[in-house]
């Protein structure tokens, strides 16, 4: 098995955009409901909320130093971040999303050159879950 930025594949897989890069290995989801295309009816605010949510384990269980669960977390934005890139319908949101996804993949499992904080990553998120109470 091969491992790059959270993602876990066979080596003869191809990749996949949603967890992990590219188009073209079947995925084990674990959004099912998601990935069946609920996420596209999503607005921007609550998708980026609900990565928001994941992100948000994944720092919660890194500070109880529990690296599993961390790594679990850390791998469902990232699936939920791939849904974001494939449902964006502009190229600027898709710029930001995809710039967005390197620095958390950078903190989370590279070497945190953009100095990102556990802060600065709760910030970045709860202006998106604000606008997506308020978009209600």
């Amino acid at each position: 098995m091969k491992q790059n930025a959270g993602c876990v594949r066979s080596p003869d897989a191809q990749e996949n955009h949603g967890a992990c890069g590219k188009t073209g290995e079947a995925m084990n989801y674990q959004h099912k409901g998601l990935a069946a295309g609920r996420w596209g009816e999503l607005s921007f605010f609550e998708q980026m909320a609900n990565i928001g949510s994941e992100v948000e384990r994944a720092l919660n269980w890194q500070s109880k130093h529990n690296s599993l669960y961390s790594q679990k977390a850390y791998e469902r934005a990232l699936e939920l971040l791939g849904f974001t890139m494939d449902s964006a319908h502009s190229l600027s949101r898709l710029r930001e999303v995809a710039r967005m996804r390197e620095t958390l993949v950078d903190y989370f499992s590279g070497a945190n050159e953009y100095r990102s904080t556990e802060k600065s990553w709760r910030e970045y998120f709860s202006h998106f879950a604000y606008a997506a109470r308020r978009g209600r």
